[in-house]
């Protein structure tokens, strides 16, 4: 089977959350997120436990044989494992021991986040402080250690949850700044260089080969490379809707056509009045008719999403924007047009 024909195969929940999640308690996310998508459940990450649970850290725990530790600037290469990365990797052990608990005989698409290669270079220093952005090798390095722990990582799930069918969500929000040349060094005077497209694409390409399912890339920064993504073979591409222009009609036009799956951040990731769910998803229905795209394929080609992560926003906040998308899915899926 075709990767295409087996992307198209593959049953998608209509709605799920990003990554993050408001609080420190592991049991209650997992409760929040299993309760709330019964079909498309993910692993939460709770960045307020502090460095290490956030999603640069748990990363950086993943990775093989490479290590770090956090400066006052943010995560720095060192030689071994210390105690940052013991926490972080304590962190993930007690989110998964939740994900398991909740999850017990699921059968169905589970999504879980890890950075990106070249989010994850503009985040983690050399020794001098700047960023391994700047150093090809050290990028090439960078790239190889978090395909091997993804690799782990995703084993580590199955066995856990041996009925899902994974989603692996690659979060890249710096991704069209190191192609533009806009990711500033540690004195903040000058920039990178723009890191060449053919070298994105090999990394990325690299990194979502280690996954025998499908994998999506989240941005919810302005003007997401649809295109490029495509060309990478990701399944689906997560974004923040109401971040779209005009320019971005083609791609994602393109992008719908040739199978890829959009993940339409409508719901505010921070506190804020909800509207009718049928009104959250009025900008999804608009964007299709513009395309001349069938409105019969709105259900099979759109999952509902936050904008972003749920960490900035209160516990009944971030239960209620769950909700929210799930009722948004079903209206989207019941009156299409």
């Amino acid at each position: 089977m075709s990767e295409s024909s087996e992307q198209a195969a593959f049953t998608w929940g209509p709605a799920t959350g990003v990554g993050s999640m408001p609080g420190g308690d592991a049991r209650e996310a997992a409760k929040t997120v299993a309760g709330s998508f019964e079909d498309f459940p993910f692993l939460a990450e709770l960045p307020a436990r502090g460095p290490g649970a956030d999603m640069i850290g748990r990363t950086i725990g993943l990775l093989v044989e490479m290590y770090a530790h956090v400066e006052p600037s943010g995560w720095r290469v060192s030689d071994r494992p210390g105690r940052d990365t013991r926490r972080a990797r304590s962190w993930l052990g007690e989110d998964l021991d939740a994900l398991e608990e909740f999850t017990q005989g699921y059968e169905g698409p589970l999504k879980v986040q890890a950075v990106g290669p070249w989010t994850l270079a503009t985040a983690l220093e050399r020794r001098g402080g700047e960023a391994a952005l700047g150093d090809p090798g050290a990028c090439r390095d960078l790239v190889g250690s978090l395909a091997e722990g993804l690799r782990d990582h995703l084993a580590e799930l199955h066995k856990r949850v041996p009925g899902a069918r994974l989603v692996l969500q690659l979060d890249e929000p710096s991704l069209t700044s190191v192609l533009r040349g806009q990711v500033r060094t540690a004195s903040g005077y000058r920039t990178y260089r723009a890191v060449d497209r053919q070298v994105v694409e090999s990394a990325l390409r690299e990194v979502v080969a280690v996954h025998d399912g499908p994998v999506v890339v989240h941005s919810c920064a302005p003007d997401v490379p649809f295109g490029l993504l495509r060309r990478v073979g990701v399944a689906g591409v997560s974004f923040d809707f109401g971040l779209l222009t005009e320019r971005d009609e083609e791609p994602i036009g393109e992008a719908v056509e040739s199978g890829t799956k959009l993940f339409a951040g409508v719901v505010s990731s921070t506190d804020a009045p909800l509207s009718d769910p049928g009104g959250s998803v009025m900008g999804v229905r608009t964007l299709w008719r513009r395309l001349g795209l069938n409105p019969g394929t709105l259900a099979e080609s759109v999952v509902i999403t936050p904008t972003c992560g749920l960490a900035g926003a209160s516990p009944a906040y971030a239960r209620a924007a769950l909700a929210h998308c799930a009722r948004a899915a079903r209206s989207l899926a019941d009156n299409p047009e």
